[in-house]
C-alpha cells in the first residue's frame, strides 16, 4: 500500500506541482542566447517534446520500481527516477523561457508510460533493466537529432539538451552493468513506433 500511494503521489508531483532540480541548469559561460520568432518556436516545439520525455521518464521508473520485488533494484530505479528530475525542471523552465507550454497531453503520456513500465517489470526484472536500456539508447539519438535541429543559436537549449544526452547514456550504461537482457527486435520496433507518434503529436499539442 505505501508503494502504491508513493506511485501515486509521484504521478501528481509529475503532472502538476513545479519539479526542483538537484542540479544548476547548464549552460554554456559567455554565450547569451538571442532568438528571432521563427526560431522561438522551433526551440520551444522541440523542448516541449523534451519535457514530455522526462514526464514518461518519471511514469516508466515510477512503474519499474513499483513492480520489481527486489529492494535493491527498486532503489536503483528510484535513483534514476530522481536524476530525471533535473531533466524536468530544466525543460520544464526552459519552456517558460521561450513564452510557450508543456503538452497538453501529459497526463495521457504518463498514463500511457506508468503501462509499459508496469509491463516491463512484470515481465522479470532483466527484462525490465533491458527496457531501461533500449528506451535510454532511443532517447539518446532522440536527443542528438534535437542537437542538429535547434537553432544555432540557442545556447540554452542546446546545453541543457547535451546534458540530458550525457545521462541518459549513463543511465543506459547502469542497467546494463545491472544485469539488463537485449530486448527482441520487434520490441525495440514497436517502441520506436510509440516514441514517433509521442513526439509528433507533442511538437505541436
Amino acid at each position: 500500500m505505501d508503494r502504491l500511494i508513493g506511485a501515486a503521489d509521484s504521478a501528481l508531483r509529475t503532472l502538476f506541482s513545479k519539479p526542483r532540480a538537484t542540479r544548476p541548469c547548464p549552460v554554456v559561460p559567455g554565450n547569451e542566447t538571442r532568438l528571432a520568432s521563427p526560431d522561438v518556436h522551433t526551440a520551444a516545439a522541440l523542448m516541449r517534446v523534451n519535457h514530455v520525455g522526462e514526464v514518461c521518464a518519471q511514469a516508466l521508473y515510477t512503474a519499474q520500481a513499483l513492480a520489481t520485488r527486489d529492494p535493491v533494484l527498486r532503489q536503483h530505479f528510484n535513483r534514476a527516477a530522481a536524476e530525471e528530475t533535473d531533466h524536468l525542471a530544466w525543460t520544464a523552465e526552459r519552456l517558460a523561457e521561450l513564452g510557450d507550454r508543456p503538452s497538453l497531453l501529459n497526463p495521457l503520456w504518463y498514463a500511457g508510460a506508468f503501462g509499459l513500465g508496469l509491463l516491463a517489470g512484470r515481465m522479470g526484472d532483466r527484462v525490465s533493466l533491458g527496457f531501461v536500456v533500449e528506451t535510454e539508447k532511443q532517447v539518446e539519438a532522440h536527443l542528438q537529432s534535437h542537437l542538429d535541429r535547434l537553432p544555432a543559436g540557442d545556447h540554452a537549449s542546446r546545453a541543457i539538451v547535451a546534458q540530458m544526452k550525457e545521462d541518459e547514456a549513463a543511465h543506459a550504461a547502469q542497467a546494463l552493468r545491472a544485469g539488463a537482457v537485449e530486448l527482441p527486435a520487434p520490441a525495440k520496433a514497436l517502441m520506436r513506433a510509440a516514441a514517433k507518434v509521442m513526439t509528433t503529436t507533442a511538437h505541436y499539442i
